[in-house]
């Protein structure tokens, strides 16, 4: 399974049962990419989440630069979210990033009803760490 925005979006929208998202949400967090064990430290740790998350953004050179990220929580629920944040954010630019909506994509799934008070102020730490690292992308050294 290739982490693909549209794809996601297309399951999501003929999956009736939350047990069945639930479950595919699981899924998705199992196709992250192997997350490089030496990152997995206080520069690389999302604050504000109650799982234990790590994010890492690769920059590719140029003005607006493009962004990989990679992601690794701890807990299956949020592999999965880190997931659809990484297909919808990775391999675009700087600029692109820090434009996109996340939370919008997130209540488009209907999954800003079904996630917990805690996960979903986990989700906006996430989100912030991600535009954080695109802002600093941008930012000329």
């Amino acid at each position: 399974m290739t982490l693909n925005i549209d794809t996601i979006r297309e399951d999501f929208s003929v999956m009736d049962d939350w047990e069945d998202r639930y479950r595919y949400l699981i899924d998705l967090g199992r196709e992250l990419e192997p997350f490089p064990e030496a990152a997995r430290d206080d520069a690389h740790k999302v604050n504000g989440c109650a799982s234990q998350v790590w994010v890492v953004a690769d920059v590719a050179p140029g003005a607006d630069p493009v962004i990989a990220f990679r992601g690794d929580p701890d807990a299956h629920i949020v592999r999965g979210l880190v997931a659809i944040m990484i297909a919808l954010l990775s391999g675009r630019t700087a600029s692109a990033v820090a434009a996109t909506d996340v939370e919008a994509v997130f209540r488009e799934l209907g999954l800003d009803t079904h996630l917990s008070q805690q996960r979903a102020n986990g989700l906006r730490s996430m989100v912030r760490r991600m535009k954080s690292e695109a802002e600093t992308a941008r930012t000329p050294a």
